[in-house]
């Protein structure tokens, strides 16, 4: 019904227009009008004068198409985005390390417009071992242009802009696009973006300005699930005002903050939001590279009494080394001590909590289960311990097969 209501629109027209150049002439276009598929995105090549790219070709009517790292340039995207406007089989569109710069998403932003079928895109600027690969070079004016796009789709649910070039006014262009907030944003009439539920924006540059822009957003969307602004120079003055954001939102699970310039006065404000927000659903914060205090222990103990679903991510604890580490018994153990007592199998303990009998259980369900019972006495810290043994490689589930 959606997709009738778009074509009834003319959404689904192969007409597309970028903002300073229309894609194809009037002419063109209409010799466009009855190709699709393959056929389209061969012309669509001779037009801009690109060499075709067969993988494209191959997996056109598959929905995944992986175009990492092919060296596409600004024309090769627009080619591509030519031949994705009428295109309904790919939801699913990876562009990393491919140098379209700003021509290049001009043409694929206005493509996402037209296009209601892709939910994923990924295109960022990804890390080698040590140095930074010449990824898409998304520079601060790119951001709008994604903004202005994502605002009007309802079906993209995950974007990946991560090692790009965006600061503080490109945060605030992309918190844009999660809420409406007039005092930044002077579109109010703008739609609350209501699909995108993941958000990598980790290694650009927003500052605290940017992390400011995101918080007012946080304060109005409910659909984001993960966001991640990792190495963005945020400092305990942006944790604050990103920290505002989160004591009203009510659906973020997922928040990435590692490599910022935090200290524990930054963590401190980020824990106490989830502590005033009853209706946060805050899984997993990570800060791995702070160093935090016992008061900080003693805040994340109380907070998550609230909330035994959450799981804050530190870098260890400041003066810990110069003390004897404390010797508590292994957390297994003490399970297994329990079960023996009442003559229980270990299938028993994990079948009570897996509530669909996958023999998964969602991590964050199985932390708040461990920290609800009081029948085998684990901590906070204990439970962490389990928890990093039962998901070694961090999938998000305990599979007790």
């Amino acid at each position: 019904h959606e997709s009738e209501n778009m074509r009834s629109e003319g959404l689904m027209s192969t007409k597309i227009h970028c903002s300073q150049a229309p894609f194809v002439s009037v002419d063109t276009e209409r010799s466009f009008a009855t190709m699709k598929g393959a056929e389209l995105y061969l012309e669509a090549c001779k037009l801009v004068g690109v060499v075709p790219v067969s993988y494209f070709i191959r997996n056109i009517e598959e929905p995944y198409m992986n175009l990492n790292h092919h060296g596409l340039g600004p024309k090769g995207a627009k080619a591509i985005a030519i031949a994705l406007v009428s295109n309904t089989t790919i939801t699913h569109l990876e562009l990393e390390d491919n140098w379209i710069l700003a021509e290049g998403v001009t043409c694929l932003v206005q493509m996402l417009r037209e296009n209601c079928y892709v939910q994923e895109l990924v295109s960022n600027f990804p890390p080698s071992s040590n140095t930074l690969e010449h990824g898409n070079n998304f520079r601060e004016e790119t951001a709008q242009y994604f903004t202005e796009a994502l605002l009007g789709n309802y079906r993209v649910k995950e974007l990946d802009l991560s090692h790009n070039e965006f600061s503080e006014k490109g945060g605030e262009h992309l918190g844009q696009m999660l809420g409406n907030s007039t005092h930044y944003f002077h579109r109010a009439s703008w739609a609350v973006n209501g699909t995108l539920k993941i958000l990598d924006l980790s290694w650009n540059g927003f500052g605290n300005e940017g992390a400011l822009a995101l918080g007012e957003a946080l304060k109005l969307n409910n659909i984001l699930v993960q966001l991640d602004i990792s190495s963005n120079h945020i400092n305990n003055e942006g944790a604050g005002k990103l920290a505002r954001g989160l004591e009203v939102n009510g659906n973020l699970k997922i928040l990435k903050m590692s490599h910022n310039p935090l200290t524990v006065e930054g963590a401190i404000a980020l824990v106490t939001s989830i502590r005033k927000n009853s209706k946060s659903k805050m899984e997993e914060i990570n800060i791995s590279n702070v160093l935090v205090n016992g008061s900080f222990l003693k805040l994340l103990d109380v907070v998550c009494q609230v909330h035994p679903e959450l799981d804050v991510i530190y870098g260890g604890v400041r003066g810990f080394i110069s003390k004897k580490p404390e010797q508590r018994p292994d957390p297994m153990k003490l399970i297994q001590n329990y079960l023996d007592e009442r003559k229980l199998r270990l299938w028993d303990f994990f079948r009570n909590m897996d509530k669909d009998g996958s023999m998964k259980i969602p991590v964050a369900e199985f932390r708040k289960a461990m920290m609800q019972q009081s029948r085998i006495p684990l901590d906070r810290a204990q439970i962490g311990e389990l928890v990093h043994k039962l998901d070694r490689h961090r999938t998000g589930m305990v599979d007790y097969r």
